[in-house]
């Protein structure tokens, strides 16, 4: 294949899909560009197509034509039926050694399936997971990609290293692993976003109901943050969305924005699958249900008033705002300890082999939950690649013992407040559950005993007992 040929292919150029096109191009990699509606197509070739070696094909069939084999095609649609739908129409006219890639925030199981379907035609099928919203498709994202390894290397992996984010030298992407493995990375990354925003969200109210300020001026504290460990996009753009101002009213942006958090599935699909494996993802789904509580804004607004509570009225005082810094750091640490533990889960259960250093190290640039101390996550699973979980980690367990006393006295006082924080209370209630060696599970397994001869284990002996409770009380082994 010389250096001209068409070797790349785009289908579906909504935003993600354009912004990945034009980064293509710009590394100067031709591609060849299609969607369902044509036009959509033509204005894109005709706004874009001097920024590179861009072409378009009207129909699938000329589109898949146009490449060079082994084709490498890359759909950027709607996840679950839409997805399907594409791949129903591209397959029948690949060939055998061809590539098909699938870069929406797809359900792994859903990539699994796909895999196993177009692997029976000698198609090869990765599912890609891809970070950075609009700006980071178009000027770097971080890739998550999963499937056929080979394929991957000698097809495919020159073009995502040349687009991806970079830093330090290094790329933001690298092979995950196997089917839905690439899929399944971007999908705990995404639950690790929503904790990371719950987080903020929390901060926020704890700032201006709590202690009273206004909203320039946490948007100012925001910004100094972002200069410290806490430094992250999201922290970054925090700054930016509190300091908007509404043209139309004059008031703070945030101030015109209905209080109704969306969702598309991502968080939801980590916490089901976190129950599935038996992981306990605490921060994560207190912030899947934080949003879910969030869209019952008239149920909200009738019981505003008639439930019974404190009125928040700004006397947290400074002591608050500066606590609010170390409770912030220290629950970011744990979501992103549950996350990682997710995906050592998921592995060993998925015989995935993913590096969880690497992921920290293809998360530092383009996506969404970049962040200063992924540094310091990478350099603890190099330090010690079977770290059971991050907390355990000499530079994460000091940063924790060091927010103790604020960490608690931040979650006490938003409870005197009546101002909810769901996770950062469930951040710390996981800290302190994971720290005991010793806890009530007991009680829970003697009760399960007694209504349902569930038996239990022992501490000071080997074998399963139970105790006959509607008999003699005497224990016997299971």
């Amino acid at each position: 294949m010389s250096a001209s040929d068409p070797h790349f292919g785009l289908t579906g150029l909504a935003t993600m899909g354009a912004n990945l096109a034009r980064n293509v191009a710009h590394h100067d990699i031709p591609v060849v560009v299609h969607n369902r509606t044509t036009s959509r197509m033509t204005r894109f070739v005709h706004e874009h197509g001097d920024e590179g070696p861009i072409t378009g094909q009207e129909s699938t069939v000329d589109w898949v034509a146009a490449l060079a084999r082994p084709r490498v095609l890359m759909c950027m649609v709607q996840a679950g039926a839409a997805t399907d739908a594409v791949i129903d129409d591209i397959a029948p006219h690949l060939d055998e050694g061809d590539i098909l890639i699938d870069g929406g925030n797809a359900n792994f199981r859903d990539t699994q399936r796909r895999h196993a379907k177009l692997a029976q035609g000698g198609i090869h099928f990765l599912g890609v997971g891809v970070s950075g919203g609009e700006e980071g498709a178009l000027n770097g994202p971080s890739i998550m990609p999963g499937g056929d390894p080979g394929p991957y290397d000698e097809s495919v992996k020159p073009i995502f290293e040349a687009i991806a984010a970079n830093v330090d030298g290094t790329p933001c992407c690298t092979y995950v692993g196997a089917d839905g493995a690439g899929h399944y990375v971007k999908m705990v990354h995404n639950g690790i976003e929503y904790a990371d925003m719950q987080l903020i969200a929390e901060t926020y109210d704890l700032l201006r109901v709590g202690c009273g300020m206004e909203v320039p001026e946490i948007a100012e504290r925001f910004t100094r943050y972002n200069e410290t460990e806490l430094e992250s996009f999201l922290i970054e753009i925090t700054a930016r969305v509190l300091a908007k101002t509404d043209e139309a009213t004059g008031r703070p942006l945030v101030d015109v924005i209905l209080d109704a958090a969306e969702q598309k599935g991502t968080g939801r699909w980590t916490a089901q699958n976190a129950l599935e494996l038996g992981v306990p993802l605490t921060g994560i789904t207190e912030a899947v249900f934080a949003r879910a509580l969030s869209a019952l804004k008239s149920e909200r607004e009738f019981a505003d008033g008639r439930l019974a509570g404190p009125t928040p009225d700004g006397s947290g005082g400074e002591q608050l705002a500066q606590d609010l810094e170390h409770a912030l750091y220290a629950s970011k640490i744990v979501s992103y300890a549950q996350g990682f533990a997710q995906i050592a889960a998921a592995a060993n259960d998925e015989r995935w082999d993913v590096d969880l250093g690497a992921m920290a190290t293809i998360w530092r640039g383009g996506c969404i939950i970049r962040a200063r101390f992924l540094d310091r996550i990478r350099e603890a699973y190099d330090d010690q690649p079977d770290l059971d979980n991050l907390m355990l980690a000499d530079f994460f367990a000091q940063a924790l013992a060091d927010a103790q006393d604020p960490w608690r006295r931040v979650i006490g006082r938003a409870a005197e407040l009546g101002i909810p924080t769901p996770a950062f209370s469930s951040s710390l209630a996981y800290y302190d559950g994971y720290r005991r060696a010793h806890g009530p599970a007991a009680l829970i397994q003697g009760l399960r005993d007694l209504f349902g001869a569930h038996t239990y284990r022992r501490v000071d002996r080997e074998g399963t007992f139970h105790t006959l409770w509607g008999g003699d009380g005497s224990q016997i082994r299971a």
